[in-house]
């Protein structure tokens, strides 16, 4: 059955796909590399917007047993019947915030992305998506990627569970709501 790794910009999901498709010889099928070549995707300002149905249906043939699907879009365009294991991978919010300062992203789009991260969205997402028994997070904070790619492999072997991840004790601790959200 394939894998998908996904999780919010940023996080190291293309870094970590191509390792393990290397490792293990899978079919990497990167979905916004997909959907702009299918013509599924369209430029509105700072964000990428995209037909999430059709990206679905195009999808579909696509997806072989050895196939790692990676893209922050997986919850929202991949059919759960083909995967095995969906890896959220996770990053502090104090390290994306600085890569994403690096990328020059807007305002919005820092807040927007970190918000996500913060309170999992994507996660809730996948687990919505592809069930609890199926999704699983890892923290990939200050992590170099073969450490990543092991833990990956012992959750795709079910030896590994993957992290608890909740950022909101840290953010709260640091009474820092302000620097992440609009209220």
């Amino acid at each position: 059955m394939a894998l998908v790794i996904t999780g919010n910009p940023g996080v190291g999901k293309h870094t970590i796909a191509e390792e393990i498709s290397k490792e293990n010889n899978y079919e990497l099928l990167d979905i916004n590399k997909i959907a702009i070549k299918a013509g599924i995707i369209e430029n509105n300002q700072d964000t990428l917007d995209v037909d999430v149905d059709k990206l679905k249906s195009h999808l579909v043939s696509m997806v072989q047993e050895k196939s790692i699907l990676v893209g922050h879009l997986a919850p929202y365009v991949v059919d759960s019947s083909k995967i095995n294991s969906v890896i959220v991978l996770r990053k502090n919010p104090y390290e994306l915030l600085d890569v994403y300062k690096k990328r020059d992203y807007s305002e919005n789009k820092i807040k927007d992305n970190l918000g996500s991260e913060i309170l999992g969205i994507i996660t809730n997402d996948a687990i919505n998506t592809f069930g609890e028994k199926k999704t699983f997070q890892i923290d990939a904070s200050n992590s170099i990627p073969k450490t990543l790619v092991k833990k990956i492999n012992a959750i795709i072997d079910r030896t590994d569970s993957g992290d608890i991840i909740d950022w909101l004790p840290l953010i709260q601790e640091k009474n820092d709501f302000k620097t992440f959200f609009e209220y």
